[in-house]
């Protein structure tokens, strides 16, 4: 089981609200969670951000790996390092089968110039 640290949107329609939750990789983005680490409120001027500091030091020790977003509000909140605001490595494109080495071909021929003619 892998553990993430992402955000669950609450609130009405075009009135979002979110909570920072710790939960299962495989859990809907809005479904069942382990624990409540803080909340996030996009429309207050300037934007609200709670964390209980102590549970997301413990959950991070634990193993639990921060969605992007969650990243950059636990490092704006010196919960991590700097250096962790590196996207994650995306997979490299898997390949249908493994690149033959070309076969050697005899040079090409210079093309000939094209020349255009002027219109009178």
């Amino acid at each position: 089981m892998s553990v993430k640290i992402r955000l669950r949107r609450m609130g009405a329609r075009k009135r979002p609200f979110y909570r920072l939750v710790v939960t299962d990789s495989r859990s809907p983005r809005d479904g069942k969670f382990l624990e409540i680490l803080g909340t996030f409120d996009p429309l207050t001027e300037p934007v609200t951000l709670r964390l209980d500091t102590e549970k997301t030091k413990s959950w991070l020790q634990k193993g639990a790996r921060p969605s992007d977003t969650a990243r950059k509000f636990l490092i704006d909140n010196g919960l991590l390092p700097k250096e962790s605001a590196r996207k994650r490595p995306s997979k490299p494109p898997k390949s249908a089968a493994p690149a033959a080495p070309a076969a050697p071909t005899a040079p090409a021929a210079p093309a000939a110039p094209v020349v255009e003619e002027a219109k009178a």
